[in-house]
């Protein structure tokens, strides 16, 4: 079945028609049971792996007998309420990250937050945050995309690097290739100091994973970068990752986030369920790379991958 893909030109649409979502009066619906409408629009944010997720719950929810559209929205800001308002049924959302977001839009930008290491008080606290807004939040899979920080092969072999508190215990100086951002978020500088006691002697703003600040970690010039868990071109410039030992990154699991009204009933959740036996962060990784390394379109890259492992026919 072919899908049609809306991009976001239609945000016009959703900036008048759902910028805060469905009053608080008007969410009776939440209580209703689960709505399982045949026609589902997908929400992708519009960045490859986004567009990866999204095109893989659309082939999984064709086979399983609905229609689905694409719809690209790239601003939370903008997505996050047509979701509630069920312009867009279902969206690919990053756990942790997601409940801080919601965490602030509810409770304003100075509440704590709630999104942690911890992937049970997440989610917990994630559902909680969801369920008055008209959302239900899937099972998280196995695949997670968070922060994570790489150094190159003969500088972890020269040092027996596997783990940053390998990086700590050496007692080595690290000049970090990082956002500018870095030098206060707590699971950048301050936590790599605090968790495992890494010396950080500089953060050099060159942002998160890009080319340029790969390059600089591969040249000698810093001896950290920090990137994500999916990063597919870490091969490239002769990278490798640290493990993250003491779980110092949030629980940025994937998890489909639907709307309930719309897409909250079974079929939904069992036929995006067996994504979540399959699906590792190392797969995201390749099929990134495939992507934006090889110029494979993510609806072939996505339809290939599935059927590989058995879910599509």
């Amino acid at each position: 079945m072919r899908r049609q893909a809306v991009v976001a030109s239609v945000a016009v649409l959703l900036l008048t028609g759902c910028t805060t979502g469905p009053s608080l009066e008007n969410r009776g619906a939440v209580t209703a049971p689960p709505g399982d409408s045949k026609q589902l629009t997908i929400g992708s944010a519009g960045f490859t792996e986004s567009d990866l997720l999204a095109q893989m719950y659309a082939l999984l929810l064709d086979q399983a007998g609905y229609r689905t559209s694409m719809l690209t929205v790239a601003n939370r800001e903008l997505y996050e309420p047509a979701l509630e308002s069920g312009q867009i049924d279902v969206v690919p959302e990053y756990a942790a990250t997601f409940a801080d977001w919601l965490n602030a839009k509810t409770n304003g930008v100075d509440a704590p937050p709630v999104g942690s290491p911890d992937l049970d008080a997440t989610m917990a606290a994630l559902r909680k945050l969801a369920a008055p807004r008209g959302l239900t939040v899937l099972d998280p899979g196995r695949a997670v995309d968070q922060n994570a920080f790489a150094v190159t092969e003969a500088y972890a072999r020269e040092h027996h690097l596997k783990t940053l508190s390998d990086l700590g215990r050496s007692g080595l100086g690290v000049r970090l290739a990082a956002g500018d951002e870095c030098v206060q978020r707590p699971y950048c500088e301050p936590g790599l100091k605090k968790t495992y006691g890494i010396d950080i002697t500089a953060v050099d703003p060159k942002g998160v994973g890009t080319t340029q600040a790969k390059r600089a970690v591969q040249s000698g010039q810093d001896q950290m970068v920090l990137t994500t868990t999916t990063d597919a071109t870490l091969d490239e410039f002769g990278l490798v990752l640290l493990a993250d030992d003491k779980h110092l990154q949030n629980a940025d699991y994937i998890v489909p986030v639907v709307n309930r009204s719309r897409a909250g009933g079974e079929g939904v959740t069992k036929a995006l369920g067996k994504l979540n036996d399959v699906l590792t962060t190392a797969d995201l990784a390749s099929m990134n790379q495939q992507v934006d390394s090889w110029r494979r379109l993510p609806e072939d890259v996505a339809r290939t991958y599935l059927q590989e492992k058995g879910l599509l026919k």
